[in-house]
């Protein structure tokens, strides 16, 4: 038993560690074309809501009821898990972090380079830190959710973690960018996007002591994990694919989207 959970530890915070580099990706996105930029994230998107509602209907909440947890306190967990991204993204203003250019075809990440001339304000002032702290918090959940799902079994976690490095990509590129923008140079910006990502270890730590003391939680920890997951499907990334009104760019969509559910429904067990 002691031997699984070392092992069950060892894959969270390897994939942990995984997700907290994609914070790294913003420095590469500088030397790639904006419009192959456009591009490969407009594919991102599509892929990562796919791979989300496919972990969620496929793999999470299905073993949360399959784990022996009550009906209507999984429900309650799930609810829960939707109402702490509604609440971090207002009380953080959360989406200002995203830094989306839309051009009518869909999500856009303008970077700004560095040493561009910035506007001056009370808002880009303070966008930094705004920035940083909500990507903390946030990532603390991230790495919640990641453990959660890999105590569930280790596909949901494998699938969990490709969802999430899928999503976070695109807002770690915006991350970036808003962080230049507000007067950081590039290696301040990598440096403290790392450190605000290194938070997801938190987030980890978190749902092993939870499930370590506390006898049946593991239900309850999936059930909010498919939440957070459900919220950010359904809210962030579901929206912005349906700015896109061009039929084959919404064909490509679709493709992407089959394909996300299709590669976290091959990680059953």
């Amino acid at each position: 038993m002691e031997r699984k959970v070392m092992s069950v530890s060892f894959l969270i915070f390897g994939s942990v560690m995984l997700v907290s580099a994609v914070s790294l990706i913003g420095v590469f996105a500088l030397s790639v074309r904006e419009a192959l930029l456009r591009r490969v994230l407009f594919v991102l998107v599509a892929l990562a809501t796919g791979a989300m509602f496919g972990n969620i209907l496929l793999h999470l909440l299905p073993e949360a009821y399959a784990e022996g947890g009550d009906v209507k306190t999984v429900g309650v967990a799930i609810i829960a898990g939707m109402l702490a991204f509604f609440v971090l993204e207002k009380v953080l203003r959360w989406r200002h972090t995203h830094a989306v250019l839309e051009n009518g075809e869909g999500s856009e990440v303008h970077l700004p380079h560095e040493g561009a001339e910035r506007p001056h304000g009370h808002a880009v002032a303070h966008l930094g830190p705004l920035v940083l702290s909500a990507d903390a918090l946030h990532n603390v959940l991230d790495g919640f959710i990641i453990a959660g799902a890999y105590l569930v079994s280790p596909a949901a976690g494998i699938a969990t973690t490709v969802a999430v490095v899928l999503h976070e990509i695109p807002q770690e590129i915006g991350d970036f960018g808003l962080l230049l923008h507000a007067g950081y140079t590039r290696a301040q910006a990598l440096a403290w996007n790392f450190f605000s990502a290194l938070t997801a270890f938190l987030g980890a730590g978190i749902g092993l002591y939870l499930s370590s003391t506390i006898e049946g939680v593991i239900p309850y920890m999936a059930a909010f994990a498919g939440g957070n997951l459900l919220y950010i499907a359904g809210s962030d990334l579901l929206p912005e694919l349906r700015k896109t009104i061009d039929a084959r760019r919404s064909v490509v969509q679709l493709v992407f989207l089959v394909v996300g559910v299709a590669f976290v429904a091959l990680l059953i067990d």
